[in-house]
Formats: structure tokens, C-alpha cells, sequence
């Protein structure tokens, strides 16, 4: 059995996937409590933002959006389909198209905060009472490093 899997992307004003995309942002959310938003918020972030999305056949497991500046809005991967390279892949994606790729993400989410830094990512400072519910998050960062460019950085990322 052959399984088929595809990158798909939603420029800034379509929404083609925006329904698939919060219910599996909501599926994380209820299950490890991270990803919170309300739907306003991520629908209009959403229509902004350039969002890159992997399906595997036809169904979506993981996705990217990103504002113009590179900075990642949201990064979602299904549980079923972590350890598979996609969150990899989408943050791939998004550098590829970017001289950094910057980021928020909440201080207590561990497994988040391992992602980022086994690809690259380095915290470049904590920003207290961030989020709504008074939560606290690192910024973090993936650019070029002395005397190593993003693309040879993100030649790993693909893999």
C-alpha cells in the first residue's frame, strides 16, 4: 500500500485549509494544552499569513504559517505523525523562503523547546507574562551563523 504524501501551501488571503488547520491545532490543544487561541484570532492570522501545510493522502498532519518576516505564527504536527521529519520539513520550508526564521514558544513546552534547538534555533531572550493566560515564552531565532550560511544550515532540514 502506497502512501502518498504532499506539501500544499495557502498564500496570504486564502483559507482553503484554515478549518482543517484549527481542528487539528484544537486536537493538540485538548490534548497537551499548548496552541491556544481563539478562533478569531487564529482564522484572521491565518488569512494573513502564508501557511504550508503537509497532507498525507489528502489528509493534513502538520502545518506552518508564517508572516512576510519569516516569524512562525503557528507550527502544528499531528501526534500520530511526529518523529516522521514534517515539522522539520514545514520549518524547512519556511527558511528556505527567509533570511531567519523567528519564533515564540512557551517556556514550559519541553518537547517544543528540544524541537527547536536540535534544528538550529537559539533563544534569543524569555518574554514574561507573553500569552493571554499570563504564560511565559522564549523568542527564538534560526539565521546564519559565523562563517555558516542558513542554506548550508538548512540542508539537514530536508533529510
Amino acid at each position: 500500500m502506497s502512501v502518498e504524501v504532499e506539501t500544499r501551501v495557502d498564500g496570504p488571503g486564502a483559507s482553503v485549509h484554515v478549518d482543517e488547520a484549527w481542528d487539528l491545532k484544537e486536537r493538540i490543544r485538548q490534548d497537551e494544552g499548548v496552541l491556544r487561541q481563539r478562533w478569531q484570532f487564529f482564522h484572521d492570522a491565518y488569512a494573513r499569513s502564508t501557511t504550508h501545510l503537509r497532507l498525507v493522502d489528502d489528509d493534513l498532519i502538520g502545518f506552518a504559517s508564517t508572516r512576510r518576516d519569516g516569524y512562525l505564527l503557528f507550527l502544528a504536527v499531528a501526534p500520530g505523525a511526529r518523529g516522521e521529519r514534517h515539522g522539520r520539513r514545514l520549518v524547512g520550508e519556511v527558511a528556505a523562503e527567509h533570511g531567519t526564521v523567528t519564533c515564540h514558544a512557551r517556556t514550559t513546552n519541553e518537547s517544543a523547546i528540544r524541537f527547536y534547538r536540535h534544528l538550529g534555533f537559539e533563544v534569543v531572550r524569555r518574554v514574561d507574562r507573553y500569552y493571554e493566560d499570563g504564560g511565559d515564552a522564549y523568542y527564538l531565532r534560526l539565521g546564519e551563523m559565523e562563517g555558516q550560511s542558513l542554506l548550508d544550515r538548512l540542508s539537514g532540514l530536508f533529510g
